[in-house]
């Protein structure tokens, strides 16, 4: 069983960054893929970024292609957002989640494990 607990989501203005944090309850964090979503109020469920298991590749929308950078520390259990130069439409809810898969997914059926979310508001 995983447990994952974001945290880190505020109100920010536009171009402020903010770093988003996921901690893991797991024994192995090492064997779970990551990856961050997010869902705006009205619209699906959108891939943000993924890790593979090392951290030695990573996955991003091109919406937010060198803005954002996810990270992960296997001796803490934790995986990272950072986000940079926000803009208004970043607004949304985002989570983590684990996915013990070797093939790194994009939609949110590849992954088995969720956190409960963070807020994060982008003002204008």
């Amino acid at each position: 069983q995983v447990q994952l607990v974001e945290s880190g989501g505020g109100l920010v203005q536009a171009g402020d960054s903010l770093r988003l944090s996921c901690a893991a309850s797991v024994r192995t964090f090492s064997s779970y893929a990551m990856a961050w979503f997010r869902q705006a109020p009205g619209k699906d469920s959108e891939f943000v970024a993924a890790i593979t298991r090392s951290g030695g590749s990573t996955y991003y929308a091109d919406s937010v292609k060198g803005r954002f950078t996810i990270s992960r520390s296997n001796a803490e259990n934790t995986a990272y957002l950072q986000m940079a130069s926000l803009k208004p439409e970043d607004t949304a809810v985002y989570y983590c989640a684990a996915s013990q898969r070797v093939v790194i997914r994009t939609s949110s059926d590849g992954y088995g494990y969720w956190g409960q979310g963070t807020q994060v508001t982008v003002s204008s």
